[in-house]
């Protein structure tokens, strides 16, 4: 199909380059680096606990501290926490984030850097009502927007500050989901509504982004956004982000398959990850996403229109045959890697989520159990779970092929010369320039009980093993695709950084029928296959555990979050593809939670109101009995089991 393009090159990194915003003396866009930014959790009214959080942000490496302005007095004193901050030497530029009140906007757009509004509620609103609007009626609508906003866009014009237009897609208005429905779509056209405002007033000092839970959404409203602007000849900066991403090991891995797969796209000039930590924590996870691409940059290369196999914009995962339990339908695999270790037991298994009962002679599975084992030359000498199959390295599996549940790898030139191969699974390695030899003849030995193990050893590989199974849906070849990918000698945190960008970016474009990361030097085995079932969840490509949308936090939240969810997670973490919403504040909450099965939401001090879907099933429940309200209302909704 004929795509229009909405970054610079599938094949290459090649950054977008975009008109510089200045922030204060903060450049954003153009040939500014990525900047690195989060916002603070305090109350906005609490000046000294603002300021000492701002600074311990700063200090850690945020250019940009975003504070929340929920009503016209947080507005006033975000002018004193300013002040402060600057007597303590401290210059780094702040962004009030605005939601609801347009009076609070125009204030701290006089006295602060930048000012981001939320489409979605700034003058609209959310009520999950559906309402059929005349092209008149809808007209009436943006005019009545338009003059509620451009007041906004003067001061900020007037005094030279700036301005975010950011889209949650938790918080689309009624009248963009009664006209657009709930797509990535829909979150574009309503930027695109208030940035036009903006341009009919000569402003231009605008940052955009289009932020959501769900990282397939989020990817496909960036990319839809920006082939809109290279449409209508427009380039500004993005922010980018993935809201209510969760905290810990979760919380990094859906940051990154989210962000990561933009960056690899050459997008994105600021980021922040939203972690339900302190915020001080968000900075060096998103440093290590940024400096990835930071020495490389290359915007030589002109967007233009180019035949695809596949549709970026809308999620659809490529179709393979079925061999054996892998491609067709099945969820994507996971290998672990053991190919490294000495000797493996019946005990090395429990990295990979099986446990061998002694007395009951019999294994146990956990949620996130492998589907295949690695074990290079390493010959396994005892009975293997049922749903576990053992790779060899051809040699050794030539002599070990009575086994049963014993598959051999050949790398290409072995595979097509070899005599003996399985009747049931053969896995055949390929770097690109092996694959591009291949000839059409080659390829129809490559039948229907093969599985392709794509690899690529450049440090940015994403592109690389994007265009090998591009170039395989090219030649019309069914055959289902392992992604591997090698880490060695880096930090546990970066390995799951690095190893969610490369592989989740291929599976949010729906490529990929399993997952094989191997790493040296960088983690534990339990680790790395966790990091492997985080990154299929992430990407929503085969759920395995709980999943959490919780919010950062910020100055309207009102409870302690962190400390919440981690109660929440602690009795409903075996509930497996349950989405539980854990939000601080009503901004958000019932938006993002649309996505969710079940809901937990601040609306008052010690006040929860909990959902169920979009509906709101129990309000202001004292939060000390919430936790239990909330499993109530999950075992009425038939959605509890118990724990085994």
């Amino acid at each position: 199909m004929l795509v229009k393009p909405y970054c610079n090159s599938l094949t290459e990194y090649s950054r977008f380059l975009t008109r510089e915003v200045k922030i204060g003396t903060l450049g954003i866009g153009g040939n500014n680096p990525i900047r690195l930014q989060s916002m603070t959790t305090t109350d906005t009214m609490d000046t000294a606990a603002t300021v000492a959080q701002s600074i311990r942000m700063i200090e850690a490496g945020c250019e940009l501290v975003r504070i929340t302005a929920p009503s016209i007095n947080e507005a006033k004193n975000l002018e004193e926490i300013k002040k402060q901050l600057v007597a303590k030497g401290y210059h780094t530029p702040i962004c009030a984030d605005i939601h609801f009140t347009p009076n609070a906007a125009e204030f701290a757009a006089r006295v602060i850097e930048k000012v981001r509004v939320n489409p979605g509620n700034y003058a609209d609103k959310k009520k999950f009502e559906e309402i059929d609007y005349t092209d008149n009626a809808y007209e009436a609508e943006l005019d009545r927007i338009r003059k509620r906003f451009t007041p906004l866009v003067n001061i900020c014009k007037e005094y030279g500050t700036a301005m975010r237009i950011g889209t949650n897609h938790g918080s689309l208005s009624d009248r963009i989901l009664s006209r657009y429905g709930d797509t990535p779509l829909g979150m574009v056209e309503s930027a695109l509504e208030f940035l036009r405002i903006c341009e009919d007033n000569n402003y231009y000092d605008i940052v955009l982004s289009m932020k959501a839970s769900n990282t397939q959404v989020m990817v496909e409203a960036y990319r839809l956004l920006v082939q809109k602007m290279i449409e209508t000849n427009r380039n500004y900066p993005l922010h980018l982000g993935v809201t209510e991403a969760g905290d810990g090991e979760d919380g990094r891995i859906k940051s990154a398959v989210g962000i990561g797969t933009l960056l690899e796209d050459g997008l994105g000039d600021t980021i922040r990850v939203s972690l339900t930590e302190e915020p001080e924590f968000e900075i060096p996870v998103a440093k290590s996403l940024a400096d990835r691409y930071q020495k490389i940059r290359s915007s030589t290369v002109t967007p233009q229109d180019c035949n695809l196999p596949y549709n970026p914009y809308e999620h659809e995962r490529r179709h393979t045959n079925t061999v054996l339990n892998i491609g067709g339908k099945n969820v994507p695999r996971v290998i672990a890697d053991f190919s490294t270790k000495e000797k493996i037991t019946a005990a090395s298994l429990f990295a990979c989520g099986y446990n061998y009962s002694v007395p009951l002679d019999k294994w146990n599975l956990t949620e996130q159990a492998a589907d295949f084992v690695f074990a290079g030359n390493n010959v396994v000498d005892f009975e293997l779970p049922g749903t576990l199959g053992i790779i060899y390295n051809s040699d050794t599996w030539m002599n070990n092929a009575s086994q049963k549940q014993c598959y051999p790898l050949f790398c290409a030139d072995e595979f097509f010369k070899a005599e003996k191969k399985s009747n049931t699974l053969n896995f055949v390695s390929f770097d690109k320039d092996a694959l591009l030899k291949v000839s059409d003849a080659e390829f129809n030995l490559l039948n229907k009980n093969v599985v392709l193990v794509l690899d690529s050893f450049k440090e940015l590989a994403m592109p690389e093993l994007r265009s090998m199974i591009v170039y395989l849906q090219e030649k019309k070849c069914d055959i289902p695709v392992i992604i591997k990918r090698n880490f060695k000698d880096i930090s546990e945190q970066d390995f799951q950084l690095f190893s969610s960008t490369d592989i989740g970016a291929l599976l949010i474009d729906g490529m990929g029928d399993g997952v094989w990361i191997k790493q040296q030097n960088c983690t534990s085995p339990q680790v790395c296959n966790s990091t492997a079932f985080g990154i299929l969840q992430a990407a929503r490509t085969r759920i395995s555990k709980t999943e959490y949308i919780s919010c950062p936090s910020c100055g309207r939240t009102l409870f302690d979050l962190q400390e919440t969810t981690s109660k929440i997670r602690t009795v409903t973490d075996h509930l497996k593809g349950i989405k539980i919403g854990i939000m601080g504040c009503i901004v958000n909450g019932p938006g993002e939670m649309a996505d969710a099965d079940y809901g937990y939401v601040g609306t008052g001090v010690g006040k929860i109101s909990l959902y169920k879907g979009k509906e709101v099933i129990k309000k202001n429940v004292a939060s000390e009995n919430a936790v239990q309200e909330l499993i109530s209302l999950i075992k009425e909704g038939g959605d509890w089991v118990e724990r085994s």
